[in-house]
């Protein structure tokens, strides 16, 4: 990133954390917790150990970070290196976002970057300028993106709440601040679960490793079938109703199965896991050591806050999250995608000068489709 963007963003990120010193604040259990931040083109800055809000802030505004962090993890020694913090406990969070869910409309507005040349365009296979495949995709995802998203927070939130017994008090879902949401589920007997055990929760919530018996198959015409009813609770009703979709279709299930039609069964059930599983990240929430992205503060992937969402279905990222200024910059753009912010609309530009809000400036400049002019 040049230095006159680095600049901008700086200047943009520091105003806005001067602005809302309110917002910015250390989660509970302060002092048990590990700190970090980054800073454009600079490698990540980790172990550190604050104590309260004015540490915090102190921080920002000395070192201006291109993103702030703060760790799941409860340590004793939370300034050693990991090995050495004494690990205690860790909160169960939950990371999903728009990549992870193959969704039709991605390459829609998906731009791509050559690597050798730095041509930018909407070819997503080969450099439209000198043909090398080596390309780093831009994804400025759309509200389909979102709406997806949400559909699979609520997913989620369903199983929290009924199967594993949440209380809808203690989960607290966010905007990541690019393409997804993390979901906190604040439980203490939750919070105690090692990797091991967080693998196994991943995998129930992910529909992952079913096996027919579990909804009542047999391969034997001697043994009857136990079929899940549609009103049952957990995963055998949820199966229920995916699959069947009435009773008369249930009832019309054999009592016995031979081996051909298990093994067609346990088919449906593999090819089920994407339909009613929720598609999670399973890697962030086994991991009882990562750093997480501080609610309130900026993601320099896009230049838009993680904040935490009200009512879900309302929630609109791309205006309740574009919190930097409203402040005309000029930029050197070559975003051949579409996007919107704050309810406007800008480009697609073509290599072109524009005058624009801060906001919208940053957006694209953090995506690496503009320049400062």
């Amino acid at each position: 990133m040049q230095e006159s963007d680095i600049r901008f963003l700086e200047n943009s990120f520091k105003k806005y954390y001067f602005d809302h010193f309110d917002k910015i604040k250390v989660p509970e259990r302060t002092h048990e917790r590990e700190f970090g931040y980054q800073k454009f083109n600079s490698g990540m800055i980790r172990h550190l150990a604050i104590k309260n809000n004015e540490e915090l802030r102190l921080m920002l505004m000395n070192n201006v970070p291109s993103d702030l962090y703060c760790s799941n993890g409860y340590y004793t020694f939370p300034n050693l290196p990991v090995n050495e913090k004494d690990w205690k406990e860790a909160d169960l969070i939950f990371d999903i976002d728009a990549k992870d869910l193959n969704l039709p409309c991605r390459d829609s507005h998906t731009a791509a970057i050559c690597a050798d040349c730095k041509n930018i365009s909407r070819n997503l296979s080969r450099c439209t300028a000198c043909n090398s495949n080596k390309l780093e995709k831009k994804s400025l995802p759309c509200k389909h993106c979102m709406d997806a998203s949400k559909k699979e927070v609520g997913k989620l939130l369903d199983i929290l709440i009924n199967d594993i017994g949440v209380s809808k008090e203690n989960i607290h879902v966010y905007f990541s601040g690019n393409e997804g949401f993390h979901v906190y589920a604040y439980d203490l007997a939750l919070q105690k679960l090692g990797p091991r055990e967080r693998s196994d929760l991943t995998g129930y919530i992910m529909f992952k490793g079913v096996v027919p018996e579990t909804f009542g198959i047999r391969t034997s015409k001697n043994d009857k079938t136990s079929l899940p009813g549609l009103d049952e609770k957990g995963w055998r009703g949820r199966f229920a109703k995916y699959v069947f979709g009435s009773k008369s279709k249930r009832s019309k299930m054999p009592n016995g199965m031979r081996a051909k039609e298990y093994s067609s069964f346990q088919k449906i059930l593999d090819d089920a896991a994407e339909d009613i599983g929720v598609r999670i990240d399973p890697n962030v929430t086994v991991d009882i050591h990562r750093i997480f992205r501080l609610p309130d503060s900026i993601n320099s992937k896009s230049g838009l806050s993680k904040v935490q969402c009200g009512d879900l279905a309302k929630f609109d990222p791309y205006v309740e999250s574009s919190l930097l200024s409203d402040d005309k910059a000029e930029i050197l753009a070559n975003c051949p995608v579409e996007f919107r912010l704050k309810n406007k609309k800008f480009g697609p530009y073509d290599n072109e000068k524009a005058t624009i809000p801060t906001y919208a400036a940053a957006y694209m400049i953090c995506k690496k489709l503009a320049t400062i002019a």
